[in-house]
């Protein structure tokens, strides 16, 4: 397999996006032509429209943005039935040349890193991704049994490093000597990016900077400049266009360096909410789907 990120250079040039769709099957916002989602978490039913609404988001995703982006948390509540969802999700993606970031924050010592990684990393995984989102605040050294497996297998990880939430500057904010946490964290992953650089210059070991903090994106990508930035908060959380493009990069034709999530602006918008019929639903994806590139190349 090839490089990572040379994988989603390719993918932010072929599709002309940086555009990611988050899937995360809300079970009280899946329309009903579903069918009746609400219907208890883990019945029958709730499978099978949680299962019916993440393959039909990964339909209208193929082509059309860089990549996917599940939450597992939303398929791990269903419990057997929603991990074997996401599962076939992951490896229905990659079978169609779809990047899969699995949005999992895993993070633990030693040979509990180990294991995650094995679980979550690799198109040969058993939650088969091509990316992995981890969590390093319990120290760079827990990150090493995912950044060998990722360099094993080809992968990529996205590291929490500003996150997008409005409580990030609890933590993230505090100054170790004379810098922010979060600058002292890219400060630390910075030679370990660079050293994982493909031949399209972007790096396989990228971090999680979150659109609602533009000004600290422009200063990440000074100290990583070769990382990968996965971008949540554009859309729903609150973030434009020009705030959310800020850590990524010009290329020749368009942003490339990284990806913007978009989940409730992608799957769960209003004129999809309101769909008669499954066409109809298809439909008011696609054109948002639409909607939502030329926001974002109206900035670049």
């Amino acid at each position: 397999m090839t490089h990572f990120g040379d994988r989603l250079t390719e993918a932010n040039r072929r599709t002309a996006t940086p555009l990611c769709m988050g899937i995360d099957p809300h079970i009280s916002m899946i329309p009903a032509i579903f069918g009746n989602a609400q219907d208890g978490t883990t019945s029958d039913a709730a499978i099978r429209a949680i299962d019916d609404f993440a393959m039909a988001c990964l339909e209208q995703a193929i082509g059309n943005v860089a990549a996917i982006k599940p939450q597992a948390a939303f398929f791990e509540q269903q419990g057997p039935a929603g991990m074997q969802i996401l599962q076939n999700l992951g490896r229905a993606a990659i079978d169609a040349g779809l990047l899969v970031i699995m949005d999992a924050k895993r993070g633990d010592i030693g040979s509990t890193s180990t294991a995650y990684a094995s679980g979550w990393i690799g198109h040969d995984a058993p939650f088969p991704s091509d990316a992995l989102t981890v969590n390093p605040w319990l120290g760079i050294d827990t990150l090493l049994p995912f950044i060998d497996r990722a360099d094993a297998t080809g992968s990529g990880l996205f590291v929490l490093n500003r996150t997008s939430n409005p409580g990030a500057c609890d933590l993230q904010d505090q100054m170790v000597n004379g810098q922010p946490l979060y600058q002292h964290l890219a400060a630390l992953l910075a030679p370990l990016a660079t050293a994982r650089r493909g031949k399209s210059g972007m790096s396989s070991l990228g971090i999680v900077a979150g659109a609602t903090w533009p000004e600290e994106a422009e200063a990440l990508r000074t100290s990583l400049v070769d990382a990968p930035f996965l971008i949540p908060g554009f859309g729903a959380q609150g973030a434009g266009a020009e705030k959310a493009t800020s850590g990524l990069n010009r290329g020749k034709h368009g942003w490339e360096g990284g990806l913007i999530n978009s989940t409730r602006g992608l799957i769960f918008p209003k004129k999809a909410a309101a769909a008669g019929s499954l066409d109809e639903w298809r439909h008011a994806i696609a054109e948002t789907i639409a909607e939502n590139k030329t926001i974002l190349n109206s900035v670049f």
